[in-house]
């Protein structure tokens, strides 16, 4: 069998080998042991040696540092910042997750539901993140839609078709109650879904609608709107809420991205800033969006106000509309002893995030412990800690490796602190 291309990208200073590699699957051996500890920090006896080479999943070892060399007669250990010394991350299909998790040969699924062949079992366990952003698109060459009364019309329509929809949740509004700063928006988001409630008596629909929808979501649109033609009215199309995070991620100075990258007004700006088609609602948001990302305001009163400024510019047209939101199971053992407890995980990337692998435990250990992980994602991205690690392998990998300064709140729109401290100076009297 022939090895897969390796591509060497370059030398971290700390003498980290990162490649990208173009097929096959890898193990990645990552060693501490050749630290020597000191009460005054911490010296390299030896480089942190990389070992990449063909396997059946990736491998991360986390060698507990013993201390070479102390002064002063005292030991500093230092630990890494999760339990399990070994994680192993492999990629495999939703079939194959399923027997596997029963088996507790893997304690989670990230990212994708696995596919169980009959009941799943009591030891099989789950949480709930968010999955997608539910968005009606209009064609702006579609002939219904070309003013401006009209296409609020066609796209009100379909939205309040999708009202008793199964396989979403109907939610009429940009920023969901799974986004940390949903209750500055909560009064908006009742107020739209009582609106469409409003709608439920009315009926103008156009003979020859013609909607389409891709994959899961195609079961939303009414039979005789349904169609595949190029010629289409308005389009129904998820974006993934995840994956929105993921493209402003970044690893720089100990920062994970941008502050607000969690934030509901984020996720709507970059959904529906390009469908403004009112100059005087274009202008006001982008003053409100430059105010919040530069911190131009006076206190939390002040923040909040340009938020709801930014959402109702948003919210104003209607070329694009959000109707809702999908919410994405991802599973994990539970089994007494080979499962996993004390989990944290992200109410929005889930289990791909830096906080599952630093709260999650194995249960027959109290310390320590191999973890086993399995993902739906082939590795392709470059591994390098800048401007790296950005497919769903990549990131999981990087959860794990990364040792950032902050970390992303699991169940708000903020930052937690991960190796810095917030102290206080105080003057020497």
């Amino acid at each position: 069998m022939p090895h897969p291309a390796i591509i060497p990208l370059e030398q971290h200073p700390a003498g980290w080998n990162r490649f990208a590699i173009s097929s096959g699957r890898i193990k990645l051996l990552y060693s501490l042991k050749d630290r020597a500890i000191s009460s005054t920090g911490i010296e390299p006896s030896g480089s942190i040696p990389v070992d990449i080479a063909l396997g059946a999943a990736i491998v991360l070892v986390a060698v507990a540092i013993i201390a070479s060399a102390a002064r002063g007669g005292h030991e500093v250990p230092v630990y890494p910042s999760y339990y399990p010394h070994e994680i192993a991350i492999e990629t495999m299909p939703p079939d194959r997750a399923a027997s596997l998790l029963q088996d507790s040969k893997i304690q989670a699924y990230v990212d994708s539901e696995p596919r169980f062949s009959g009941e799943v079992p009591s030891s099989i366990r789950y949480v709930e993140a968010l999955g997608s952003l539910v968005v009606v698109r209009l064609n702006p060459a579609s002939p219904l839609v070309q003013e401006p009364a009209s296409a609020c019309a066609v796209v009100d329509m379909i939205v309040r078709s999708l009202a008793d929809r199964e396989g979403f949740i109907f939610h009429p509004y940009p920023v969901t109650p799974l986004h940390g700063d949903y209750l500055v928006y909560a009064d908006l988001a009742l107020a739209a879904k009582a609106r469409y409630a409003k709608m439920a008596g009315e009926s103008a629909t156009p003979r020859h609608l013609r909607v389409k929808a891709d994959g899961r979501l195609a079961g939303l649109v009414a039979a005789e709107w349904t169609t595949e033609a190029p010629d289409w009215d308005a389009a129904i199309e998820a974006a993934d809420a995840a994956a929105l995070v993921a493209s402003a991620m970044t690893s720089l100075n100990g920062w994970l991205g941008p502050p607000w990258v969690k934030t509901g007004w984020f996720h709507a700006d970059k959904i529906l800033a390009e469908a403004i088609d009112d100059p005087g609602a274009a202008g006001s948001a982008d003053t409100a969006r430059e105010r919040l990302q530069a911190g131009d305001y006076r206190g939390v009163v002040e923040r909040m106000n340009l938020q709801r400024a930014l959402m109702a510019a948003l919210t104003q047209g209607c070329r694009k509309r959000v109707a809702g939101y999908t919410v994405k199971r991802q599973y994990f053992s539970a089994e007494f002893t080979e499962g996993i407890e004390n989990i944290g995980f992200d109410s929005i990337a889930g289990f791909n995030s830096p906080m599952f692998m630093r709260t999650v435990k194995l249960k027959n250990f109290p310390w320590n412990g191999w973890l086993s992980l399995g993902i739906d994602a082939d590795a392709k991205a470059a591994w390098n800690p800048i401007g790296g690690f950005t497919d769903r392998f990549g990131r999981l990998v990087w959860g794990a490796v990364g040792d950032p300064a902050l970390l992303q709140a699991p169940y708000d729109s903020g930052w937690m602190l991960n190796r810095v401290a917030d102290v206080q100076s105080s003057a020497v009297r």
